[in-house]
């Protein structure tokens, strides 16, 4: 199974808000699921940095990558072709995740915090 969490915390005086929409799956010969991140608070959204994680209860929590004003970086160089992550409108960002199969159960989120 692929969950979606919720988180928000105070950042300073500004409350900031991410909610995660249901997970949208295509089926197919290489099935792949995306979900949005909805970032509300956050200024500046198109700079900010947004990490997304998956998390297994026997391995702990694991950061796949985290997308700031360009391109995702990985936390590992293989997960490049399994996951994207991309920004679009003023406050949404998309994590995709490729090629499903079991190996891919764990809980995925987003987070956001400052560098």
């Amino acid at each position: 199974y692929l969950f979606c969490f919720l988180s928000s915390f105070l950042d300073g005086q500004a409350q900031v808000l991410l909610k995660q929409r249901e997970v949208s799956i295509t089926r197919g010969p290489k099935t792949s699921a995306s979900m949005d991140c909805i970032a509300e608070g956050i200024p500046n959204f198109w700079s900010a940095f947004i990490h997304w994680y998956r998390y297994v209860p026997s391995r702990g929590p694991e950061r796949i990558l985290y997308i700031g004003p360009s391109t995702a970086s990985y936390d590992d160089n293989s997960f490049s072709n399994k996951y994207s992550s991309s920004k679009k409108d003023t406050n949404v960002c998309t994590f995709t995740i490729n090629d499903i199969n079991s190996n891919d159960e764990g809980t995925y989120y987003c987070a956001y915090w400052h560098f």
